[in-house]
């Protein structure tokens, strides 16, 4: 690995070449080193590993497919600011191939293709952004008269790495979608990985966040290699953590505070969005830690007042309800708190918060904070559990007077 020490000498050669090519200043280049190096969870030191390979390695050259997708992977690459995008495919990988960016069109688009895959045949990197239609062989998609299946097992054939962006390409995301008249969407789409039949890394998301690709590609820059991954092809640094766990509302669901509807007291207050579906609970990524636009990690769904959808997790986004309550993994509030599957507006009597404060030995105090953390359910209980004490009152009477009469 390259001397750490190296990293801080910003007068190399190397470096100051790298500044006018880039046309960014060599301590800003430093920074984003350092910032990947985090993002990939690499050890103190490995920046200078990271600005080394940026520097110097041969760019990778990349050729970037579309199938079924509303090229929103692409537009979150075009708001990428560290680098932005010229820099990216013009000075840390070399973009051959790709529909929406390049100049070049129909055949003659085709054509520089099918070059870049001879010229660099077994050293491409293969970027797929859309689902693959299997339904009537793939006619729902074609591009330069060849369907998706078509296209990919020829690009994929002598790629070095292959790379999945958004959630489309990763397993089908959207275009996935089943009715539920249906057993299957109109298009039979599917990832690439099921197409190939063979493992390739994916990058879930609508969209994913830019810098998770560029992390990816860098790692393949420094260390020759492709970052490890989960068992769905997720690269570990990125997608290894629940959202919940990172998310900056998660000391409310800790504490039982929940927003019931938006607008109401507890979402002005950036109370925990799970009773409005939620998805954080089940979705892995780095959302909350990132964020988008390049304006701070607060700039994501949840963090502007939205449940998050779980977009880039298979089984839960598109096709779960946007409002309907996640699945909870293996985090749940304190038991002392209302049970997180109570019904909105709605949370157990007051009489079984008497129990809950006579076991817990404090049942003013407990019996208050369950009161305030139930909010209107005690208001709802409260005229029928007056009903009921007001009849065992009477009933206790009753019984008093009968025992007066026996004595006598």
């Amino acid at each position: 690995m390259t001397d750490s020490n190296e990293i801080f000498d910003t007068e190399r050669s190397s470096l100051v070449e790298l500044e006018r090519r880039l046309d960014l200043p060599r301590r800003e280049f430093l920074k984003l080193c350092s910032a990947i190096a985090a993002t990939l969870g690499l050890p103190v030191g490995a920046e200078a590993a990271v600005a080394k390979a940026v520097e110097t390695a041969p760019r990778p050259a990349v050729i970037w497919l579309h199938f079924q997708e509303c090229t929103g992977c692409t537009e979150t690459l075009l708001r990428a600011e560290h680098p932005t995008l010229e820099k990216l495919i013009l000075d840390v990988i070399s973009l051959e191939y790709h529909e929406t960016l390049m100049a070049a069109a129909g055949q003659q688009a085709e054509d520089a293709r099918l070059a870049a895959m001879r010229k660099y045949k077994g050293r491409y990197l293969l970027v797929v952004e859309g689902a693959v239609p299997t339904h009537d062989n793939g006619i729902y998609c074609k591009v330069g008269g060849k369907t998706p299946q078509q296209m990919l097992a020829e690009c994929a054939a002598d790629a070095a790495g292959i790379i999945a962006i958004g959630s489309c390409a990763s397993w089908g995301g959207m275009p996935s979608t089943i009715s539920p008249l249906a057993t299957t969407s109109p298009t039979g789409s599917t990832g690439i990985a099921t197409v190939l039949g063979k493992p390739v890394v994916t990058i879930p998301g609508c969209p994913p966040n830019p810098y998770n690709f560029l992390s990816t590609v860098v790692h393949l820059l420094t260390f020759k290699r492709l970052p490890d991954v989960d068992a769905k092809g997720r690269p570990l640094f990125a997608y290894g953590r629940l959202i919940h766990e990172n998310c900056e509302r998660r000391a409310h669901f800790d504490a039982g505070r929940f927003a019931l509807e938006f607008g109401d007291e507890g979402h002005r207050k950036g109370y925990c969005l799970y009773k409005l579906g939620c998805k954080g609970p089940e979705t892995y990524n780095n959302c909350p830690t990132i964020g988008f636009g390049d304006v701070g990690e607060i700039n994501w769904p949840v963090g502007c007042g939205h449940p998050c959808i779980g977009c880039s997790e298979q089984g839960v986004g598109f096709q779960t309800g946007i409002y309907e309550l996640s699945e909870l993994r293996y985090i749940h509030p304190p038991v002392g708190y209302p049970a997180i599957h109570e019904k909105q507006g709605k949370g157990a009597s007051l009489g079984a918060m008497a129990i809950v404060a006579a076991v817990g030995g404090g049942s003013a105090g407990a019996g208050a904070m369950l009161a305030r953390n139930l909010g209107r359910a005690a208001h709802d209980d409260a005229p029928q559990d007056a009903a009921s004490a007001a009849g065992q009152r009477a009933e206790t009477d009753t019984d008093a007077a009968s025992r007066h009469d026996r004595r006598e």
